[in-house]
């Protein structure tokens, strides 16, 4: 894809052809019926997800995988990945040394499916996994974080990223681009897409907005002034 459009990305991730790991994947991350009415009417990242927008449950390519090491390995502090499916970024992440790796994921099969494969790796008391409400954990302490959510998710998480994460932190979204936040570097193309997104003082990366604002030179316009205002 040559723009960063949620739209083309849904209908190609819709329309990919899965193989049999990838279908036993997708009946892990779907569970029984009565799970997933569960999941729509109760757990909050589903129910602020629109019908027309959600994403079925697909695990991480190995090039997204890739991708995401790419733009963390090597940095220090702990690492989350929110909504950490069957675990494998978590997995790769331990692997590359960011440590603690944790994983936060809702869904009793995934989870399983996650330690799972983690203890196959050998790694089974070096990883951590939770079920936990991504919405509901604090992500104070955390310094790299990773996310592969639907679009509409986005704009939300956004908010709790600018209000809890330290100083100096990285988020890597897949898939989908935050919508309001300029990344530092992007990786791949297509679903295999990454951005990469750091965190300056006590506020978010800057927006478009804002980084046209801050490289005006000279007087400062009146028809700048009166642009939109974003949170300090």
């Amino acid at each position: 894809m040559e723009h960063d459009d949620p739209a083309e990305a849904l209908t190609e991730l819709r329309e990919r052809r899965l193989g049999a790991l990838e279908l036993l994947q997708v009946a892990a991350g779907s569970g029984l019926a009565a799970y997933a009415v569960w999941a729509l009417l109760l757990q909050p990242g589903f129910r602020r997800v629109p019908l027309r927008l959600q994403v079925p449950y697909v695990g991480a390519s190995a090039r997204q995988v890739e991708h995401v090491m790419s733009l963390l390995r090597g940095r220090p502090g702990k690492m989350v990945d929110l909504g950490s499916g069957d675990g494998r970024i978590v997995l790769a992440a331990h692997r590359c040394g960011l440590r603690p790796a944790v994983g936060y994921e809702l869904n009793p099969w995934l989870l399983g499916l996650a330690r799972l494969r983690a203890w196959k790796a050998g790694c089974a008391h070096s990883v951590c996994y939770l079920r936990e409400d991504l919405w509901k954990v604090s992500l104070r302490d955390c310094y790299n974080v990773s996310v592969f959510l639907a679009p509409s998710v986005l704009p939300l998480l956004e908010n709790k990223l600018q209000a809890e994460l330290p100083r100096g932190a990285r988020v890597v979204s897949g898939r989908f681009p935050l919508p309001t936040w300029q990344p530092v570097t992007v990786v791949g193309e297509g679903l295999d897409r990454v951005w990469a997104y750091d965190i300056h003082g006590d506020g978010p990366p800057l927006t478009s907005w804002e980084l046209t604002f801050k490289a005006t030179p000279g007087p400062i316009s009146t028809s700048v002034l009166k642009g939109p205002r974003f949170p300090g």
